[in-house]
């Protein structure tokens, strides 16, 4: 039985539904230690019979037999590893891939080998030292003569340690005497027990070997034994495997190196939009803390007035009760419940002169004490202006008015829903700093104003105060969620807490949607890395034909463009948080010499979201462009330019 057999062969290309048959019912044997040359003039078919030889084409009729058995049979995967353990390739164009050195176009071969690393080196090393490379084996391919570059070659063939090297024209692109010296490396490999079939259109070759066989318009038409082939000692198989993840990465990060220029341009243009977008979050979350810092330096953060939840202006419907501070108080978190009253409208007299304030409120836990710029928060029978208000009685010294009395009118309702008016002279215990125009007393003098008119007194709000500020917003959305008989909502959060809750809804709303048009580049980018890795593709089609002939799988081609776009994503995200962090730098540095608050807080959430969705874009960006790289012909690749 012959190591290789061909029965039947025939292969016919189609176009526009003309038939051009180009094989037409090849046989032959062939076995171990024979260096057979098939001869034959360009499109008599050598070429397409090589590719059905070494498994890279496998649309043809009849079938190829190894040590017997088919290899028309077996699957595109078990193909795969027919080439990677089998074929060794050596091309007329040599086909090195440009961006690997001499010693890493070797070791491709090898990494698909169980052979350690520290083999897999010493092997390359060893074949490059055969073939008389050792002083090059670090060069690239373009630092190398025609020559050269087809002992590199060899050298790759020869590395998995296959059972059949195919050699396409070896010596087509080569002088006569590099010519002799590749014909005399193709006998030490025949002599090594292996067979070795070169393809060619030069009867100088064709001699050199041990058998002629002679192709015509798609037949043999004749085939000579020159001499003997061979003895042939016993055969060791390396192990086989496919080409790791990991090697595949390596390559794509060499690939980046090779075209560093590009590369570069293209990390700084996706890092644009990760900039962008993770800058405005920041700036969102700082000008949020801005804003509360301001606003909480005023009031205790942990206090939370509530109101009930209605429009009506009925002070029953109003009321804030006992029982409504009991069910507060049994929530988590609530250190105190305080009742308090709040009117609008109050008049207020002092030596003939009158003014209205727009606010008039009891005191809270939520004042806080640097408020009052000067004297002290009221006691019962006393009352506490704003700056803005004091300033309506006395405009150049509004401080003067501590310690003096005013008439405070506030409007109450008898049982007859009709206005009693209740007026108290009231002392002035201090004036406080807010531009509001407000004015505040105790609930005392508020419950004494109503008795002296004798109407009932109802508070109708609530300042509830919380143990931490962490657990303010959780604390605020159970008292939102708690329901009334009616099953609705029976409180809602007012003054300044519900304010600051609101302003910043509305500000984080704003930023995330500048933030959403800075992604509108990320969009960009995306279409940027689609268009390079599609031209990525055009530029490497030959590089993808060859790691296809060297038994590369198609998942490997896919992963190894996918890692390239992993790579883009990786490094512009990082790039982006330098550019974002020096931004934030100069940013904060002149904010906090301005109004002493960092405005942009960039958090590691903000961080880590910048990476991974750079990455993610990155990605789905090169699903389209892998997927079509890894379905490429690889006999339509290998003969791309």
């Amino acid at each position: 039985m012959s190591f290789l057999e061909l029965r039947g062969i025939r292969k016919t290309y189609y176009m526009n539904k003309t038939a051009f048959p180009v094989l037409k019912g090849i046989d032959l044997q062939f076995d171990r230690g024979e260096f057979v040359s098939i001869l034959g003039e360009s499109g008599g078919g050598k070429t397409t019979l090589m590719n059905i030889i070494g498994g890279l084409d496998a649309q043809y009729e009849g079938d190829v037999l190894l040590n017997g058995q088919s290899v028309r049979q077996i699957s595109a995967k078990e193909l795969d590893a027919f080439r990677r353990q089998t074929i060794g390739f050596v091309f007329q164009n040599f086909n090195l891939i440009s961006h690997l050195s001499i010693l890493d176009n070797v070791l491709v071969s090898l990494q698909m080998t169980g052979l350690s690393r520290h083999e897999q080196k010493e092997r390359a090393e060893s074949l490059l030292k055969k073939v008389g490379l050792t002083e090059h084996m670090h060069k690239h391919p373009n630092q190398l003569s025609g020559g050269q570059k087809q002992r590199v070659a060899i050298a790759r063939a020869l590395a998995s340690d296959p059972d059949i090297i195919i050699a396409d024209e070896p010596t087509g692109a080569l002088d006569s005497q590099n010519t002799q010296e590749i014909l005399a490396l193709m006998d030490e490999i025949a002599a090594d027990g292996k067979l070795v079939i070169c393809v060619t259109h030069s009867q100088e070759v064709a001699d050199h070997g041990t058998r002629i066989v002679h192709m015509e318009d798609g037949i043999i038409d004749h085939d000579t034994r020159l001499k003997a082939a061979f003895p042939v000692g016993e055969h060791h198989d390396l192990p086989s495997k496919h080409l790791s993840f990991t090697a595949m990465v390596k390559m794509a990060l060499k690939h980046m190196r090779y075209n560093l220029k590009r590369n570069l341009l293209i990390i700084f243009g996706a890092s644009i939009g990760i900039f962008s977008v993770i800058l405005m979050l920041g700036l969102g979350r700082g000008v949020k803390g801005y804003i509360n810092h301001e606003i909480y330096s005023q009031i205790k953060p942990t206090a939370v007035q509530v109101a009930q939840n209605t429009d009506s202006q009925d002070a029953k419907k109003l009321e804030i009760g006992q029982t409504d501070v009991n069910r507060i108080k049994k929530l988590p978190h609530v250190k105190k419940v305080e009742l308090g009253y709040y009117g609008q409208g109050i008049q207020v007299q002092k030596d003939g002169t009158s003014a209205t304030s727009s606010i008039f409120q009891t005191t809270t836990d939520q004042m806080l004490a640097k408020s009052v710029k000067k004297g002290h928060k009221p006691g019962t029978g006393e009352v506490i202006l704003s700056k803005a208000f004091a300033k309506k009685f006395n405009k150049q010294h509004p401080y003067k008015l501590i310690g003096q009395k005013v008439k405070v009118s506030v409007t109450g309702m008898n049982k007859q829903h009709l206005p009693v008016v209740m007026t108290k002279s009231l002392k002035v215990s201090g004036i406080t700093d807010d531009s509001s125009g407000q004015l505040q007393t105790n609930l005392q003098t508020v419950r004494n104003m109503y008795k002296s008119k004798k109407l009932t007194f109802r508070a109708n709000f609530a300042t509830v105060m919380i143990d931490s500020l962490k657990n303010v917003t959780s604390v605020q959305d159970k008292i939102k969620g708690l329901k009334a008989d009616n099953g609705k909502k029976q409180y809602q959060l007012t003054g300044a807490g519900a304010i600051v809750s609101t302003l910043n809804t509305y500000i984080q709303l704003a930023f995330y949607v500048l933030a959403a048009i800075a992604g509108i580049s990320l969009l960009v980018s995306a279409i940027m890395i689609i268009v390079v890795l599609y031209i990525s593709v055009s530029e490497r089609t030959k590089e993808i034909g060859i790691l296809r002939a060297l038994g590369v799988r198609r998942k490997d081609i896919r992963h190894l463009f996918l890692s390239e776009a992993f790579f883009l994503g990786l490094f512009s995200s990082l790039l982006a948080l330098v550019f974002t962090e020096i931004v934030a730098v100069l940013a904060n540095n002149v904010a906090r010499n301005g109004i002493g608050y960092m405005i942009i807080d960039i958090t590691s959430n903000y961080m880590i979201f910048g990476i991974v969705v750079a990455i993610v874009i990155s990605l789905l960006a090169a699903l389209a462009p892998a997927g079509q790289a890894s379905k490429l012909d690889p006999v339509e690749a290998l003969s791309y330019e």
